[in-house]
């Protein structure tokens, strides 16, 4: 296979190499596309629909980490899979806060260190989600289970 050779200026015989993207990134492109799909896509069409120029293979192995992650869900189709978002982006940054919070010891600390570092605004609402939520439970805009907004213990 031939790669392109770096040079002393970071570039490569081929041109200017393109700058690496951030942590995330990548995902989160492919979180748009696969969002802007308005259904069920595959693979192929996400790359297709990508900025850059993406290996099929690389954005199946993105594809699969945002499946392990439960960003998105796949079915079969054919030899293949269609992929759908799981959520809406603020479903999914509440499952990367969810993650953050469970990969923790100490909750309460997480959360208290967490609620003072909000605007006041912030915090206003957060009060009243959680008001909300304690008057109905299963109002649709938590995860379902009753008492879902009172701490663990």
């Amino acid at each position: 296979m031939n790669r392109p050779t770096g040079t002393d200026d970071g570039s490569t015989r081929d041109g200017p190499r393109l700058p690496r993207r951030g942590q995330g990134q990548l995902e989160s492109q492919v979180l748009t596309v696969l969002r802007s799909a308005g259904g069920p896509a595959t693979a192929g069409w996400v790359q297709e629909h990508l900025d850059g120029d993406l290996a099929y293979t690389t954005v199946i192995t993105i594809l699969s980490r945002l499946y392990a992650k439960k960003a998105v869900t796949r079915t079969r189709q054919g030899r293949s899979y269609a992929w759908t978002p799981a959520s809406d982006e603020a479903g999914l940054a509440a499952l990367r806060m969810r993650r953050v919070l469970d990969g923790e010891d100490d909750r309460e600390a997480v959360l208290a260190r967490f609620v003072s570092a909000l605007s006041p605004g912030d915090e206003a609402r957060l009060r009243a989600l959680l008001s909300r939520a304690a008057e109905d439970p299963d109002d649709g805009s938590g995860d379902g289970r009753p008492g879902s907004a009172a701490p663990e213990g």
